[in-house]
């Protein structure tokens, strides 16, 4: 941690005008959740696929055999994708012949399949502090982290209190978690969240730094969220509303 402050340090003070009038470290509570979530893999409709749509949308089909004679196509494939586009939902009987469902003519009007996957589960981070999930990885403790005080506007009873956050913020989050696949056309999206479940609460460590530069005499915060590895916008523009009036009389007294 001290060879972190020291590079912060080195880094706000290259302008010689600015100096540092307060520093310290506390840490930011983040909630660790666990979602249960669908995926949904799109790709980009094939031509055979397009055909038998098409197909069953302007023609009376009965049955594959029926089917494979018009496209030319072996019967197996034709089966297989009317047992793949029924269990999709993309065609269903009516009466004697297949027909396409809207959500069959949508699909064919897009040129893209949609398919659900098996249930599966991230775990997201959220901070109550920023109202918001955040990106990054929980990283083993370092010596002195244990001995942080919280951040003075963290909420009390955060450690009980029931987490509050949109559905869309949590696909939001769970959508940059998702694994890219390598092969091309395809896309993996969420479709729907099953589950949200809190595990833990971990406490990041985070650097404050109160600086004033001389030459336009103001004050302003920097923070360094060792969660997001960067400086952190939120945190400091809340230092800076509730606290910049006090620094210009203490600092300056």
């Amino acid at each position: 941690m001290q060879n972190l402050e020291k590079r912060l340090k080195n880094e706000l003070q290259q302008n010689n005008k600015v100096k540092i009038v307060h520093a310290a470290r506390w840490s930011l509570p983040i909630h660790s959740i666990e979602v249960e979530y669908k995926p949904v893999k799109r790709t980009k409709m094939d031509v055979l696929m397009k055909m038998m749509l098409i197909a069953f949308q302007k023609a009376e089909i009965a049955g594959a055999d029926q089917l494979s004679e018009l496209l030319l196509v072996e019967q197996l494939f034709v089966e297989d994708l009317i047992n793949i586009m029924g269990r999709t939902g993309l065609i269903e009987k009516k009466g004697d012949f297949f027909a396409l469902t809207s959500k069959g003519n949508q699909q064919l009007e897009n040129g893209v399949f949609e398919e659900e996957q098996e249930m599966e589960s991230q775990i997201v981070l959220y901070s109550t502090s920023h109202e918001a999930f955040l990106s990054g990885d929980i990283k083993p403790a370092m010596d002195g982290e244990g001995e942080l005080a919280i951040f003075r506007y963290v909420k009390e009873g955060y450690l009980d209190a029931e987490l509050s956050f949109e559905a869309e913020q949590v696909i939001d989050a769970l959508q940059t978690k998702v694994v890219e696949t390598d092969m091309k056309d395809i896309q993996l999206v969420i479709s729907e969240i099953q589950k949200t479940t809190e595990l833990y609460v971990d406490d990041i460590p985070c650097f404050e730094f109160i600086l004033h530069n001389k030459e336009e005499d103001i004050f302003y915060a920097r923070v360094w969220n060792t969660l997001l590895e960067r400086w952190d916008e939120v945190l400091e523009n809340m230092l800076n509303e509730k606290e910049r009036l006090a620094w210009r009389e203490k600092y300056l007294s």
